[in-house]
C-alpha cells in the first residue's frame, strides 16, 4: 500500500491480524492528534462469480444466498475464510444493504457462516469436519457409473424393465393419445363449483383427507357405476385414488409377491405395466386377438397366474372389445386358479354404436374382478383422481392398509367432482363428449380414407378416445413416428406397447384432443411423411 501524502499529517501503516490460524486481511492504523483509531478493511474475499438475474422471479436475496451457499459447500470458499462485509456485498452487487444483511442472516441461521464481533463474517470452521472429503477437494464431481447408488433389489430389478411413457405435451397435438378435449371442458361451471367448496367450514376445507376417499364421492361413483356401467357395488367398496396408476400400485403391493406371474395383454398399457413391474410382478405377455386377450395362450404360458390385467371395453392400444364369451372364459380361468383380475375401464364411458357390452365386473359372480376407473379421460388429467372397486373379500384389507399408510387424495378436488356428478353435470358432459368424439373420429376416418389410402389403414373404433392404423408393407413404425414428431404430429408405434414383438405394424392415433382442422392438418402431414418413406424405398 502506498504512503499517504505528508500534507495530511497522518501516519499510515498496514498490519496483518491473525485469528484462529487464518489471516483476516489488511487492517489500517493511523494517528491523528495523538488519537489512535483502528478501521477494519471492509473487503474480505472477492465474490466476483456470484451472478444475479434481475429478470428472474426468484428474489435477489435468495439468489445471492444460494450462490454463496453453493460456493461454501463446493469448497470454493474455505472454512475460516473471511467474507466481505454486508456493506461491501451490497455495493459490489448493486443491492440494498437490507438485502445483504438478509443474506448473511440466512447463511448464519444455516450454520454456514459465523460472525465475530469487530472482525466480520467467516465461513464456519465446522465445515472442516462435517463436509465430505470429496467436496473439500474441489468442485463436486460424481461418476454414477463407477459409484452406483445401492438400491433395494426389487427397485433395481424393476427400474431396468421400465418402459418409457408416451408424450403428453401441454398443448395437445394431433394425434396424441389418452387426452380429452380441453377445448370443450366446462371451465366456468367447474370454477363456480370450486368457489362454492371454498366457502365451506375451514375444518372441511383444510383438514386431512379420508384415506379411502371422501364418502360423498364414493357414493356418487357407486351410483354412477350402477346406473351407467352395470357395476353393482357399495360405497364402502369404492376407493378414491390419485389416478389409475395409483390404483395399480396399491393392488400390486397388496396382492403380489415378487416373482408372481401376471397375465398382461400384449400389446398393452405402458403405465399399468410399469406399476406392476414396480411391485415385483413377473409379467407374462399374452397375445390379443379379435376377441380380446387369449385365455388359452395365457393358460399355456402360466396356468398358476396370480393376477391378470385386461382392458376389455377398449383394448389398449388395438381398440378391440372383448367378446362376452371371452369374458366368461377369463372369469372361469381366474376362479379355477384363485387369481384376481384388474379391469382397467380407462375410457369405457365413450361408446358410439348403441349400448356397450357389460363390464367384466358386472358379470363377475365369483368376486374376482377389481374394477379401476379414472377421471383423467372423462374430465381432465390434472385432477389426478381415479377409483377402484374392490371385491367384497378385499374391501376390508384395502380399507385397513389405506388407513394405516395413506392420507388420501385432496379433499377439495374430490368434493368438486362429487358435486359435479350429483348435480348431473358429469352425465351431461359425458353425453356431449360422446357426440364430439364421434364427430372427430369421423373427421379422422374421412381424411385418412383419401389422404392415407394404401399407406395407413385406420380402423373405426366403436368406443374410446383413440384408434389404430395399420401400416402398409415396407413401412416401419419407429422411423415413421420419429419423422412425424419432427413435424409436430404425435403417433405411438404399436411396438412401444409390447412386451414381446407382434406381427402387426401400426400406429395408435388419438382423436379426442384435436379440433377437426388440426386432425385434417395432421393427416396431411402424416401422408407426406409416409409418402417420403415409400419413395425412398422405391429408389
Amino acid at each position: 500500500m502506498g504512503a499517504v501524502s505528508a500534507g495530511i499529517g497522518w501516519q499510515l501503516r498496514t498490519i496483518l491480524v491473525k485469528r484462529g490460524g487464518h489471516l483476516t486481511g489488511p487492517q489500517l492504523l493511523w494517528r491523528s492528534g495523538g488519537l489512535r483509531t483502528v478501521v477494519k478493511y471492509s473487503g474480505g474475499v472477492l465474490l466476483a462469480t456470484v451472478g444475479i438475474d434481475r429478470e428472474a422471479s426468484t428474489p435477489i436475496a435468495v439468489q445471492l444466498a444460494g450462490a454463496i451457499r453453493d460456493a461454501i459447500l463446493s469448497g470454493k470458499l474455505a472454512p475460516g475464510q473471511r467474507l466481505p462485509s454486508s456493506r461491501t456485498l451490497a455495493r459490489d452487487h448493486d443491492v440494498s444493504r437490507t438485502t445483504a444483511v438478509a443474506v448473511f442472516d440466512q447463511l448464519t441461521a444455516e450454520g454456514l457462516i459465523v460472525s465475530r464481533v469487530g472482525a466480520g463474517a467467516y465461513v464456519s470452521d465446522a465445515l472442516n469436519s462435517h463436509r465430505p472429503a470429496s467436496v473439500d477437494s474441489g468442485p463436486v464431481s460424481f461418476d454414477s457409473s463407477r459409484h452406483p447408488a445401492r438400491l433395494a433389489r426389487l427397485t433395481k430389478n424393476a427400474s431396468e424393465q421400465y418402459f418409457a411413457r408416451l408424450a403428453h405435451p401441454v398443448q395437445p397435438r394431433a394425434f396424441v393419445t389418452g387426452t380429452p378435449a380441453y377445448d370443450d371442458f366446462p371451465v366456468a361451471l367447474w370454477a363456480r363449483l370450486t368457489a362454492r367448496y371454498w366457502r365451506e367450514s375451514r375444518g372441511i376445507m383444510l383438514g386431512y383427507p379420508e384415506p379411502s376417499g371422501l364418502m360423498a364421492l364414493r357414493k356418487a361413483v357407486s351410483a354412477h357405476l350402477r346406473a351407467n356401467r352395470g357395476v353393482v357395488c357399495e360405497p364402502e367398496e369404492v376407493f378414491i385414488v390419485n389416478g389409475a396408476q395409483d390404483a395399480f400400485n396399491r393392488i400390486g403391493n397388496i396382492l403380489l409377491d415378487p416373482g408372481d406371474p401376471v397375465w398382461f395383454e400384449n400389446p398393452g398399457a405402458i403405465g399399468a405395466r410399469n406399476s406392476l413391474i414396480s411391485c415385483g410382478a413377473r409379467l407374462v405377455p399374452v397375445p390379443v386377438d379379435e376377441e380380446g386377450i387369449s385365455v388359452k395362450a395365457g393358460l399355456s404360458a402360466a396356468p398358476d397366474f396370480r393376477l391378470a390385467f385386461v382392458t376389455p371395453s377398449h383394448q389398449h392400444p388395438t381398440g378391440v372389445t372383448m367378446s362376452l364369451e371371452r369374458r366368461f372364459e377369463l372369469l372361469r380361468a381366474a376362479e379355477r386358479a384363485g387369481a384376481w383380475i384388474i379391469e382397467d375401464d380407462y375410457d369405457g364411458e365413450f361408446f358410439y354404436s348403441g349400448r356397450p357390452l357389460p363390464t367384466l365386473k358386472s358379470v363377475d359372480t365369483a368376486g374376482r374382478v377389481i374394477y379401476v376407473g379414472t377421471f383423467s379421460k372423462s374430465l381432465f388429467p390434472a385432477l389426478r383422481l381415479g377409483f377402484l372397486v374392490a371385491p367384497p373379500a378385499l374391501a376390508d384389507i384395502f380399507r385397513r392398509i389405506a388407513g394405516a399408510t395413506l392420507q388420501g387424495a385432496p379433499t377439495n378436488q374430490q368434493a368438486v367432482v362429487a358435486n359435479f356428478i350429483e348435480e348431473g353435470h358429469f352425465a351431461s358432459h359425458i353425453r356431449r363428449m360422446r357426440k364430439l368424439y364421434a364427430e372427430r373420429q369421423e373427421v379422422l376416418l374421412e381424411a385418412a380414407s383419401t389422404r392415407l389410402a394404401g399407406m395407413l389403414d385406420v380402423m373405426r373404433s366403436e368406443s374410446g378416445i383413440q384408434t389404430v392404423g395399420y401400416l402398409a408393407e415396407g413401412l416401419e413404425e419407429e422411423p415413421v413416428a420419429d419423422a412425424a414428431a419432427k413435424r409436430g404430429v404425435i403417433v405411438a408405434p404399436i411396438g412401444r406397447f409390447c412386451l414381446e414383438p407382434v406381427a402387426a405394424r401400426g400406429l395408435a392415433l388419438g382423436f379426442s384432443a384435436s379440433q377437426p382442422r388440426d386432425i385434417k392438418a395432421g393427416v396431411s402431414v402424416l401422408g407426406e411423411v409416409l409418402e417420403s418413406f415409400l419413395s425412398a424405398g422405391r429408389r
